[in-house]
């Protein structure tokens, strides 16, 4: 009875769009939460870094082809321009500012978001105009009745998912991830017990920039076209979603994300695309009234 109704169709559709678009909340919001548990950061460049990976990915494809071969480069690419825009923020922004008040950091990041978005306007072979995404040919894969999933939506579920999965295992199985734990713990004994803390953070902005110009390309394949100021609203709905699912844990970075794109896209099949953002931002406000530190997050008291 449920999948031959109308309404039960559209929402086991828009399910499966949330599913799509949640996993790239998701793969953003990875980055804000491992940069916030590590230095108590919230880098609101993270946006903005998608938009690189994104314009990485216009030239890589125009220049190589929309196929397989070139949309594994431009995966490549990007990872590693954005991988070197992380490491150099940190280094020339926010180290600086490390033992700063809190406040400092935060206006750096903001300016460091209007750099990126402004310079990216005013450079000649970027402009401010938007510019249509070379996107793979799109095949729709019929499910039955109504529903169906398009290839691209597919690839996006299906990397960001490994995206994931391999990030679990870093942080969780590897000599690295002990590290980046240790640090996030205390830098103080982790730097007495032989880890290199400016390492481990460059690391930690590197990892969040690799996985922001994944989401990047992801996101322009999704919805094909690139202009400077696409990083704000994902970047947005990326910290929203880390928020929701618990700022610093990893699990609630995944779960906040598709919380907040099954939201949206229910909301724009079953009352209207306007009030798709407002859904999305009443909800972290209602789970922060009920439980502020997120679905996942966790409580620590502080000794005076």
């Amino acid at each position: 009875m449920f999948y031959g109704d109308g309404k039960g169709m559209i929402f086991l559709q828009q399910l499966i769009n949330g599913l799509s678009l949640g996993s790239i909340y998701a793969l953003i919001a990875l980055g804000y939460t491992m940069v916030y548990g590590i230095v108590l950061l919230i880098n609101f460049a993270h946006g903005d870094i998608l938009m690189v990976g994104a314009y990485t990915a216009f030239f890589v494809l125009g220049a190589i082809g929309a196929g397989p071969i070139g949309m594994l480069a431009a995966f490549i690419v990007s990872a590693l321009i954005c991988a070197s825009f992380g490491i150099a923020i940190e280094r020339l922004a926010y180290r600086p500012l490390r033992s700063a008040p809190r406040l400092n950091s935060l206006i750096t990041a903001i300016a460091v978001s209007l750099i990126l978005e402004n310079g990216a306007r005013v450079l000649p072979f970027i402009g401010p105009n938007p510019r249509q995404f070379p996107q793979p040919a799109v095949i729709n894969i019929d499910l039955g009745g109504s529903l169906s999933i398009s290839n691209i939506q597919l690839i996006v579920i299906f990397l960001s998912a490994l995206l994931m999965l391999a990030l679990n295992l870093l942080v969780n199985y590897t000599k690295r991830g002990k590290a980046m734990r240790a640090v996030s713990f205390d830098q103080g004994a982790a730097s007495l017990m032989g880890i290199s803390v400016n390492g481990i953070i460059a690391f930690t902005f590197a990892l969040g920039s690799v996985l922001a110009a994944a989401g990047g390309v992801l996101y322009a394949s999704a919805y094909p076209q690139v202009n400077p100021l696409m990083g704000m609203m994902p970047g947005l709905k990326a910290f929203v979603a880390a928020v929701l699912g618990g700022i610093g844990s990893i699990p609630g970075a995944m779960l906040g994300g598709f919380i907040l794109g099954i939201a949206e896209t229910l909301t724009k099949g079953f009352i209207s695309s306007q009030y798709s953002d407002a859904i999305s931002f009443s909800i972290l406000i209602i789970v922060l009234l009920i439980k502020p530190t997120g679905i996942l997050g966790r409580k620590f008291k502080i000794k005076v």
